[in-house]
């Protein structure tokens, strides 16, 4: 099987990189030189000058590509993981390059070469790693390549875990059963068996064919964690802990290094990032600068429409909540008859609510309402991408009845979000927002604050849940 002859398939793939390192160079070379596009009458090396470099350059990526993690194991790692790993060894690899052409005064080496090169062989290293990827997933699905999995504790953890290797497949996983103290044996969990006590563990280990065990105690067992490990690591067989804490600990938490300590923090946010912070608020100022400037013929037009169609202010202010629980007053164009502070403090807005002006409507089934909001993210009160703010009362409301529902008022509220974008606006389940608000919260990038808005041009703007 190829898990006992791993060593030997680590090999190959040191093997197949090297011939892709060196298929790509000459290939880079013909390009340069010899290709369609090359200009023939340009260079100043031979083709047995440039070929010579292969004997540093084939090392010198091997022992990059090591550096940067890619000779560890993918069973569970994502594509798009291997992916920048990839990327980023090969940006390392061009500014060696580089450095070590200026660094031997190496005249006339084409820097063309080099640039074709880092494109060619980007490209084709991710082809042949997806390749070898498709290749063993198969081998995996018909049953060869497989790695054979005891857990050591029947818990909450033990059953994601589970519904995890059930879920995919591909990654060749077979959990051979469970060991618990406390759940009766023969229990079964989508189609795995508690198959014993933790005291059998010492029997099992000697006679069993297995590649992995994962420690999957519930918290109540901790007190046997010690015994556990200690009695896995003797057996000589590779050992891994799956915490039960999501009950304690729901969102993805991040460990740091103390000193050799190791510290898991509950939640990584980050926004927490000063220059992520930074980067973050300069494009809320510019976007919403540009967005004032490019749609003040539209604001003044509806202004001009509310004024003349109902009586009272163009410009709503409502106190919301927002970053770090401080309030401020959110604007938006009044699309309501003006009402008494009593009346205002109701519930949302109903379907066909007679609170709502007739062109009022219109405006907030288009978010036309909310554009006044730029101003805030301009001031700072909001930023353009984010969870949506809510009233006092609401959040106080909120905050006993759905969990972490105060972790949104860590980042700046938005004029849009990723719930928002996924259809929960208006009057939809304040508990799938919170779920969606939380995982942008966590997952925050640019790239991912891009996509919301090229989302929000689409189909964020006309609400159907907006009454």
């Amino acid at each position: 099987m190829i898990k006992d002859n791993q060593k030997y398939l680590n090999r190959i793939h040191l093997l197949i990189d090297a011939l892709v390192v060196a298929g790509s160079y000459m290939l880079s070379w013909y390009l340069k030189f010899e290709g369609p596009f090359a200009d023939k009458t340009k260079g100043a090396h031979t083709m047995q000058f440039y070929f010579s470099a292969l004997y540093v350059i084939i090392p010198a990526y091997i022992i990059i590509y090591y550096a940067n993690k890619m000779y560890t194991p993918k069973r569970t790692q994502r594509m798009e993981y291997e992916i920048s790993n990839i990327f980023r060894a090969n940006v390392v690899g061009a500014l060696a390059f580089l450095v070590a052409i200026a660094a031997f005064k190496i005249t006339d080496f084409s820097r063309g070469l080099i640039g074709i090169f880092f494109v060619v062989n980007t490209l084709l290293t991710i082809l042949v790693r997806w390749l070898i990827r498709y290749i063993l997933r198969t081998f995996r699905k018909t049953g060869y390549n497989l790695k054979y999995i005891l857990l050591v504790g029947y818990s909450r953890a033990a059953e994601e875990y589970i519904n995890r290797i059930n879920a995919n497949p591909q990654w060749g996983y077979v959990i051979r059963g469970i060991l618990d103290d406390k759940v009766p044996r023969g229990t079964l969990y989508r189609g795995v068996k508690v198959i014993g006590t933790i005291a059998n563990l010492s029997v099992i280990l000697p006679v069993s064919q297995l590649d992995e065990i994962a420690v999957t105690l519930s918290l109540s067992d901790y007190d046997r964690l010690e015994e556990i490990v200690a009695l896995c690591e003797k057996s000589g067989v590779h050992t891994k802990f799956i915490p039960d804490y999501n009950s304690l600990i729901p969102n993805k938490p991040y460990t740091e290094d103390l000193m050799g300590l190791p510290v898991i923090n509950i939640r990584y946010l980050p926004l927490t990032n000063t220059l992520n912070m930074i980067s973050k608020r300069l494009v809320d100022i510019v976007g919403s600068f540009c967005g004032i400037i490019i749609l003040s013929p539209l604001l003044l037009i509806v202004a001009i429409i509310i004024k003349a169609t109902s009586k009272g202010p163009v410009i709503f202010k409502q106190e919301r909540v927002g970053l770090h629980n401080k309030t401020f007053n959110m604007y938006k164009f009044r699309t309501m008859y003006v009402q008494s502070p009593k009346e205002e403090q109701k519930g949302w807005t109903v379907k066909d609510d007679p609170r709502v002006t007739k062109v009022g409507r219109f405006f907030r089934k288009t978010s036309i309402d909310e554009l006044p909001q730029l101003f805030n993210i301009l001031k700072g009160d909001m930023s353009i991408v984010g969870p949506r703010p809510e009233r006092p009362q609401f959040v106080e409301k909120f905050k006993e009845e759905i969990p972490r529902y105060m972790i949104k008022h860590q980042v700046r509220p938005g004029l849009t979000g990723w719930a928002q974008v996924n259809g929960y606006r208006g009057d939809t389940s304040i508990r799938k927002r919170i779920d969606y608000d939380l995982y942008y919260i966590e997952n925050w990038s640019m790239a991912f604050d891009i996509k919301i808005m090229f989302l929000t041009l689409f189909k964020g703007f006309v609400n159907e849940n907006a009454y």
